[in-house]
């Protein structure tokens, strides 16, 4: 056979096999937001054809299948392969792509605990924040050139960061409020989410002949580093690894709202979120990325305040889907205080005067919204 008829029956083999383990489901079975995975053993002729057979014995492979699902934040590359592979080479505590079969695909899989099940809450410790300051700035330093193209459509000027930021905005009033408004919008408008909520964040940003924000040199972003998607793995000599995973949210763009998505969403203390700051712009520093920290002084705080502001809207979409059909009076109280604090946090961002609402406004919002709702969401957020 020639050289494209032994690739071609490789990938046909490769496909059978990897099949025939996906369908038998002997592994365990977890779902995220975007993803449905299946974690089982490759078998020794997949692993094999792989190229993983003489690493581990008993290697697993997590088989990810995309699941529909309501954006809610911007998803720049359809297929979370195609960055998987631009980063392969460059960082080695990610997942590998193996195989892309378009509908479903086949990663490794790095055997370590997740940090929320480690350390769901708390401060993490400073060794663990340099790896992941550490993690940014390798990151960082993959060149563009290796990345899936880029939208045709509109796209930032590399470097604004003024036009990165209302690119975001505008995702989160069209993508996000706009088009949940007729199932939420009561429940919106209850718990005290203005009616032009992103407008008025973007009228509050400076507004002068220097765009406002410093311009920064562009990067690639995870976006979503969070406990849930930081695995505590053993290197060899049993030292500590962090590992990071769940790509299908990367994008490019400003390096500090990576930073800041990080920050709110680790949910670190006061201490640690100052440390983390300093560790990241050090290692950001000394990866040569010394640019990517203009400004950020100034412009980290409006990047936090987006995130808290684009934020309300999943988290009280989520909380008041959280009740069911029949909730009871706990599962009210506990979707009322994800409403209070989901708007606590975003309203000094959103300019509103007096107190953010309490926990009796947040459950009356959500009975009445229980009670009329006549219209279902098209899928889950």
């Amino acid at each position: 056979m020639s050289s494209p008829l032994r690739r071609r029956a490789r990938q046909a083999l490769v496909r059978k096999l990897a099949e025939g383990r996906r369908r038998a489901r002997q592994g365990e079975i977890t779902a995220g937001y975007h993803n449905q995975n299946l974690i089982a053993p490759l078998g020794f002729p997949l692993a094999v054809l792989l190229g993983v057979g003489g690493r581990v014995f008993g290697v697993s492979g997590k088989f990810r299948t995309p699941v529909e699902t309501v954006e809610v934040v911007p998803r720049l590359w359809r297929r979370e392969s195609e960055v998987l592979r631009a980063l392969d080479g460059s960082l080695t505590q990610v997942p590998r792509c193996l195989a892309d079969f378009g509908e479903w695909s086949l990663h490794s899989y790095l055997v370590g605990d997740p940090l929320s099940v480690v350390r769901p809450s708390g401060p993490v410790g400073e060794e663990r924040l340099r790896a992941l300051a550490d993690f940014f700035a390798r990151l960082a330093s993959v060149p563009v050139h290796a990345l899936p193209e880029l939208p045709e459509s509109y796209w930032p000027e590399p470097g604004s960061s003024r036009q990165f930021l209302g690119w975001l905005a505008k995702f989160a009033d069209d993508k996000v409020h706009r088009v949940n408004e007729k199932t939420f919008g009561a429940l919106f408008h209850a718990v005290g989410i203005p009616g032009d909520a992103i407008e008025k964040f973007m009228c509050r940003l400076p507004d002068d002949p220097r765009d406002g924000l410093t311009h920064r040199p562009f990067a690639v972003l995870h976006t979503d580093v969070h406990r849930g998607n930081v695995v505590v793995a053993r290197a060899p000599g049993g030292r500590e690894q962090l590992c990071v995973i769940d790509f299908e949210l990367a994008c490019y763009g400003d390096p500090l709202h990576e930073l800041a998505t990080h920050l709110v969403r680790m949910e670190y203390d006061d201490a640690e979120r100052r440390a983390m700051t300093d560790f990241w712009a050090e290692a950001m520093c000394k990866a040569g990325h010394e640019p990517m920290t203009r400004g950020m002084e100034t412009d980290l705080s409006w990047y936090l305040d987006f995130e808290h502001v684009q934020s309300v809207f999943p988290d009280v979409m989520r909380a008041a889907l959280s009740l069911g059909d029949a909730p009871t009076e706990d599962d009210v109280d506990q979707a009322a205080r994800r409403v209070c604090r989901a708007m606590e946090r975003a309203w000094k961002p959103l300019g509103l005067d007096g107190e953010s609402p309490d926990l009796a406004t947040g459950r009356a919002a959500l009975y009445a919204w229980h009670a009329d709702r006549g219209i279902q969401p098209s899928a889950d957020v």
